[in-house]
């Protein structure tokens, strides 16, 4: 239980100074859950009367010790023992705590040259129609450190050509690619990360990496605030753009955003660089990277199996193959747009990608086989 003031503190850093629950759990040093529950949650203070403590007679004498030197919990509870104090260490260092707040962590402000830098981040809110189902809506962030220029997508996954392509799609609105990316340690970019050592990266955002010309910046475990910019910018596209938003169809959100971006997000003065970000991308625009002459396949690869109706299952669909694969072992490649499929590297089958659910997916070529050899059966 929190009390009424802190309560207040809580609610004024989200409404009044715009701040995301992550960033208001770190300047009061506090849980994201305990945060995300005061901001949802009204006030009732506890009615019943507070018990008396051993420690009551012992507490103006452990504000004098504290404000005289930084003594620990245990030191406090040595010298109050030699006082007379008979109760327990827990509520000594309970109080301690209470009375002496442990200091918030202070953070340096990055700053980053033009071209040098850009941060990406995922979003997510809610769930929204597609077809006949509902799927959870999630959204890609990219902004360019010293500009501010920021793209965004929204899509119903996260997977790794997700990923992968909301990054192309970035290059391509910005026309050109940033000298390095920062990213959080999400399994798409960084498999491993220990404390002390050099992450271990996915080698396929790698390989992305070295074909369109960036290095890859992790954060350090635990600090999400190095990537500001673009934590920034997801509270701003859940406050300025999808705050009261009637989205009725997954579909519908695509033009949204993007009109959104060129009218109001990349109109904008920002608030710190005072500028708009489209006219210091003007600035930027130079120092980043060109794109290169051939884009890369940013495709899933996994192998799977036709079954005898000659179909092959994805994200709850099923997708046709011709007859003559019936029981044939495959490639799957998994485009956001598209599925592919091959059989030693010939291309069997090709199709646009549902994200419905229970759908049967036929080419009308594809059982045309299985139906001659039925004619010309006895």
């Amino acid at each position: 239980m929190i009390d009424y003031s802190l309560y207040c503190k809580i609610n004024h850093l989200s409404a009044n100074d715009g701040l995301t629950v992550p960033q208001i759990a770190r300047e009061l040093s506090m849980d994201v859950r305990t945060i995300r529950k005061w901001l949802d949650t009204s006030f009732k203070p506890r009615q019943s009367a507070p018990r008396a403590s051993k420690l009551d007679p012992f507490k103006r004498n452990i504000v004098r010790l504290l404000e005289a030197h930084p003594y620990t919990a245990t030191q406090i509870f040595q010298r109050i023992r030699e006082q007379g104090f008979t109760g327990r260490y827990s509520i000594v260092k309970d109080y301690v705590r209470k009375v002496r707040p442990p200091k918030p962590n202070a953070f340096l402000t990055l700053s980053f040259a033009p071209g040098e830098c850009a941060q990406v981040d995922w979003g997510s809110h809610g769930s929204v129609n597609v077809g006949t189902t509902r799927r959870r809506l999630s959204f890609f962030v990219m902004v360019l450190c010293y500009s501010r220029l920021m793209y965004v997508q929204f899509t119903v996954s996260q997977t790794m050509e997700h990923f992968l392509g909301c990054h192309q799609s970035a290059f391509d609105f910005f026309g050109r690619v940033p000298q390095r990316i920062m990213v959080d340690n999400l399994k798409s970019a960084v498999l491993k990360r220990i404390v002390g050592k050099a992450p271990v990266f996915n080698p396929k955002y790698l390989d992305f990496a070295d074909h369109y010309g960036f290095t890859i910046a992790a954060c350090n475990v635990g600090k999400g605030n190095e990537k500001g910019r673009v934590e920034n910018g997801v509270g701003y596209v859940k406050k300025n753009f999808l705050a009261g938003l009637d989205i009725p169809d997954f579909a519908a959100i695509h033009p949204a955003a993007r009109h959104w971006l060129d009218t109001v997000a990349n109109v904008r003065i920002h608030g710190e660089t005072r500028e708009q970000p489209i006219v210091r991308f003007e600035k930027e625009q130079a120092y980043l990277n060109p794109l290169p002459h051939h884009r890369f396949d940013i495709a899933t690869v996994s192998q799977v199996r036709a079954s005898s109706q000659f179909r092959v299952a994805l994200d709850a669909n099923r997708y046709s193959v011709p007859a003559e694969y019936a029981g044939r072992q495959l490639t799957l490649k998994t485009y956001p747009d598209r599925i592919c499929l091959y059989n030693d590297n010939k291309l069997i089958a090709r199709h646009a990608r549902s994200y419905d659910r229970h759908q049967d997916i036929e080419d009308p070529d594809h059982p045309k086989q299985l139906l001659l050899w039925r004619k010309k059966g006895p």
